[in-house]
């Protein structure tokens, strides 16, 4: 349900209190039909000042892929929480959870009335799991959990999917607060998935996509390793550690391991 459009770094447009318009606009470099003119022409202009994007979107879907199916098969998860889901795309993290174990409970978040309309169309559940489409802003972490709730056992273990969205808060104590609030509100044995952009890597390319959204009235705060790593105090980080989302837990292939791109992710247990 995520509008992939450059891992961390835009992955969640809408989600803060900002244009309503700004969910679609991922789903165009990730290859998404459901996107509007307005739409594409901020796309169009993020690619043109940094094509290496739409790899980074590629990269961060794939891990949201990895990750999901580790805390299912290894860990035994059953509940996800998903906050500043975008629209509906592919592979989604219900469709990745209850294709392991059909049981999974999944609540998505965001505060976009189309994106939650496009979400209760085409999101469907398995009849022995459940998924939710909560209106919320990232900013209220306590309307959030008293929501999810209503789908989720917060007495038993939840996955916490946190991607491309911590960026949209610009402040860093007001992005560690609203971190903080959830992932107190977790058992233990729960998790933490997180991703978000950077500029560590290729700092040309992201500062000017940086700008470009700035500019756009979309502000997204690129963080660095050291910032990153603070989001994940007083948890267990799993390895590889906090990586590029090309390099954790990879695909086995033949081919050489992937470049690394401008997002960060990790995943991470409350013990």
């Amino acid at each position: 349900m995520r509008g992939d459009a450059h891992g961390g770094f835009g992955k969640r447009f809408g989600e803060t209190g900002r244009s309503k318009d700004r969910n679609r606009a991922p789903g165009r470099l990730h290859g998404g039909k459901d996107n509007y003119e307005a739409d594409r022409v901020v796309g169009d202009q993020v690619r043109q000042v940094y094509p290496a994007i739409v790899d980074v979107a590629r990269h961060s879907r794939a891990f949201l892929g990895r990750a999901v199916r580790l805390l299912v098969q290894e860990a035994g998860l059953r509940q996800f929480l998903d906050i500043g889901t975008g629209l509906p795309t592919a592979n989604n993290t219900h469709e990745v959870a209850q294709s392991i174990e059909p049981a999974c409970r999944i609540v998505y978040v965001d505060n976009d009335p189309l994106v939650l309309a496009h979400a209760r169309a085409l999101l469907a559940s398995t009849p022995e799991g459940a998924c939710a489409y909560v209106d919320c802003d990232a900013r209220d972490p306590e309307a959030i959990l008293a929501a999810a709730s209503r789908t989720l056992d917060f007495t038993r273990p939840v996955g916490l999917m946190m991607l491309g969205i911590l960026g949209s808060i610009w402040d860093d104590e007001e992005a560690y607060a609203i971190r903080d609030r959830l992932v107190a509100a977790l058992a233990p044995g729960s998790y933490l998935v997180f991703e978000d952009g950077t500029n560590a890597i290729n700092r040309e390319a992201a500062d000017a996509a940086e700008k470009t959204r700035a500019e756009g009235g979309d502000p997204y705060r690129l963080r660095d390793r050291e910032q990153m790593t603070r989001f994940l105090t007083g948890l267990e980080v799993l390895e590889p550690g906090l990586v590029s989302v090309s390099h954790w837990r990879p695909e086995e292939s033949r081919w050489a391991m992937p470049d690394a791109v401008n997002a960060f992710c990790a995943v991470a247990a409350k013990r």
